[in-house]
């Protein structure tokens, strides 16, 4: 303490402030960890203490940031916090205002962890544009009233402790300096801020790319500082297409489409598709997308604790796909690509949201003659899907909770039972025959199940360690899972008494999987804390009284292959122009993979194969091949398989950035001039 009596009072009280503020960081690093760390597969202690070392020195510069008005004002004498009360005051105000959007950035980056699995960046601005819908979920699955006063008290402890630091060092002698000492304070104490701030010794500044220097994805988690991420992410998140590299991989896509005219200066993707697996002439079309209905947790993959018995029977009885993987997480993404073909690359958003390319051809458009139906439990109006729904699909019967008689159970409308009874009274009075899709909300916080669920009973006889063992976050989400199955099982049975189920073919899969620890009935790759497939894989079940032989196929496909699919089995001849093959075009068959994004200012993109899992970042930085069912799967194989490994990387850019590409020029005016 005698040393720093030494100091001017400025530097004084930056120095102690800045430690104090940083410390605090650190702490609310580690509480982040005793939170959201996976014992089942725990950081080794280098990457804990490179997490924490590097996270520091993120939130060292966060706070010199925060302090920088104050450095280079406050040694001026009519601004200075120790010779004048109205200064302290307003430096008070300043530091105090900061602070507190500090700690709303912490709340909200822990509640949105909790919630997705991933650290706050700026595509979590998408809730704002529904804040009705969203404060109504916060208010439902949190105890905000608790998180307000405890954020009230951290802000007035912040006033109190900086207040009193302010006084005592006021109180404190000043120190007599030179000329020539002021010059060396000067100057070396903004050396000192500047290192602290850049971080580094070396030509470039801290960056948050160093974050991902573990194969283990909660290392990098942990490293983030929430401001800090959530502005680089801010900054970098849009692309656009680079029609250069389209051009370099165009006779990869063409090849791996089976383009017929090829074109590589007019980028033809177009093809003219016939059907190859009929179930029926034009048989009726519903398509069910289900919330989060990630396969481990699912009984098709052997869940023990059986949450999905009813998907299970419908898989056994009719065609399954046990390797059908989404591109991404978020349920806005999925529709798109469902609706497109596409897997959803857009970084800042989603592409439902940009209004620059929700006009986009769709096979849906080939159903020529049918009736087309979407049913949502809540508004079309969230992620912007109503614009990208009503311009994919002409004449289309758009369903929400305005428009049912079933009453409102949460946030996100009618409860999920509620909404298949709603679609099945509409689908009895449809036109045959009708396409529709029907899409399931009630599997998300705050988990309600209605008063009235139809003979549902929820299990008491688990307990929140049973059902963690097998990928469930709690009880509460188990029965959530269950119930939604349940609603499945209650929509099969009132359609089979009706007169449209024997000419109707029923697909079901998931929206997207989540990242959990998913139990031992899976393999490792599933979980969060390696490979994290579980976040991407969901089964795929076809189910429909027309087909006469049960099947399960192994091959490896995506969501942008769901609609080829179904048009094949409705007998529909189409035209494609963007990604999707027929899952049963036997010609793909040697070139199954399915695209995956993590996404980010730099994404994480990659390629499932039947075996192997190329994956790096856009930039082409920690790039490796993981053996898919592996006990050991963050190990790279990448040297042992050169030529597969390039092979796999080839496709995997090409697979980007045609994906970037194509939405640009995917009109449906333009394709039917």
């Amino acid at each position: 303490m005698n040393y720093l009596l030494k100091l001017p009072k400025l530097l004084r009280f930056l120095l102690i402030f800045l430690t104090s503020l940083t410390l605090l960081f650190v702490v609310m690093r580690l509480a982040f960890y005793v939170t959201f760390n996976d014992p089942e597969s725990p950081l080794v202690i280098a990457d804990f203490i490179k997490s924490m070392w590097l996270g520091m020195r993120f939130d060292l510069r966060m706070g010199v940031l925060m302090v920088l008005p104050l450095f280079f004002l406050g040694g001026i004498k009519w601004f200075s916090p120790f010779k004048y009360k109205a200064a302290r005051y307003i430096w008070l105000g300043y530091l105090a205002l900061i602070f507190s959007v500090y700690v709303t950035f912490y709340v909200f980056d822990f509640g949105h962890y909790a919630y997705l699995n991933t650290r706050l960046d700026f595509t979590a601005l998408r809730f704002l544009e529904n804040l009705d819908i969203s404060t109504e979920m916060v208010w439902e699955s949190y105890p905000v009233i608790k998180i307000a006063i405890a954020m009230i008290l951290t802000n007035l402890a912040f006033i109190y402790l900086t207040n009193r630091l302010f006084v005592k060092i006021a109180k404190q002698a000043d120190v007599k300096l030179s000329v020539l000492k002021i010059v060396a304070f000067s100057i070396g104490s903004f050396l000192v801020m500047f290192i602290a701030g850049y971080s580094k010794f070396s030509q470039y500044p801290l960056r948050w790319s160093e974050a991902a220097f573990s194969k283990h994805p909660f290392a990098t988690q942990l490293t983030y500082n929430p401001m800090h991420y959530f502005f680089d992410t801010w900054k970098n998140g849009r692309v656009s297409y680079n029609e250069k590299k389209v051009q370099k991989y165009y006779p990869l896509i063409a090849d791996f489409l089976q383009v017929d005219d090829v074109n590589a200066t007019a980028l033809n993707y177009k093809r003219e598709i016939k059907p190859l697996h009929k179930v029926g002439e034009k048989p009726n079309i519903v398509v069910v997308i289900l919330e989060s209905f990630a396969s481990y947790k699912s009984s098709v993959s052997g869940n023990p604790v059986d949450p999905s018995p009813h998907i299970n029977s419908l898989a056994q009885n009719g065609l399954f796909f046990k390797n059908f993987f989404t591109p991404a997480t978020g349920t806005a993404r999925s529709i798109y690509c469902t609706i497109t073909g596409l897997p959803d690359v857009e970084l800042q958003g989603t592409s439902s949201r940009n209004p620059l390319i929700v006009n986009q051809h769709s096979i849906i458009q080939d159903f020529k003659g049918y009736e087309k139906h979407y049913f949502i439990g809540g508004s079309a109006s969230w992620g912007n899907i109503r614009g990208m729904l009503n311009q994919s699909m002409d004449d289309l019967h758009l369903h929400e909770e305005e428009s049912y008689e079933s009453h409102r159970t949460d946030v996100w409308g009618i409860s999920d039972i509620d909404l298949f009874r709603e679609a099945h009274k509409s689908l009895v009075t449809a036109k045959e025959p009708f396409f529709s899709i029907i899409q399931t909300s009630g599997n998300h916080r705050p988990y309600t199940i209605p008063q009235n669920s139809y003979g549902f009973k929820v299990r008491t006889d688990v307990s929140d360690s049973e059902v963690q063992k097998y990928g469930f976050a709690s009880v509460e989400e188990y029965n959530s899972f269950r119930f939604m199955d349940y609603s499945i099982g209650h929509f099969m049975e009132l359609a089979k008494e009706s007169d449209y189920y024997k000419n109707t073919v029923f697909v079901f899969w998931g929206d997207h999987g989540i990242s959990a620890s998913t139990g031992q009935h899976v393999t490792p790759g599933e979980g969060r804390s390696n490979l994290d497939l579980g976040a991407l894989r969901v089964p795929f079940v076809i189910y429909s009284p027309l087909i006469k032989e049960p099947k399960v196929y192994d091959k490896v496909v995506s969501e942008v292959d769901a609609m080829p699919t179904i048009a094949s089995l409705a007998n529909i001849s189409y035209t494609a122009t963007t990604l999707g093959r027929d899952m049963f075009d036997e010609r793909y068959d040697n070139s199954r993979y399915a695209f995956s994004i993590t996404h980010a200012s730099n994404p994480l993109i990659g390629l499932i194969g039947e075996k192997y899992y190329y994956r790096s970042r856009a930039d082409g930085t920690n790039a490796a091949l993981y053996e898919i069912h592996s006990k050991t799967p963050l190990d790279d194989h990448s040297k042992e398989q050169p030529e597969l490994t390039q092979k796999m990387k080839e496709l995997m850019y090409g697979i980007y950035e045609t994906s970037q590409y194509i939405p640009h020029f995917n009109k449906r005016e333009e394709l039917t001039k």
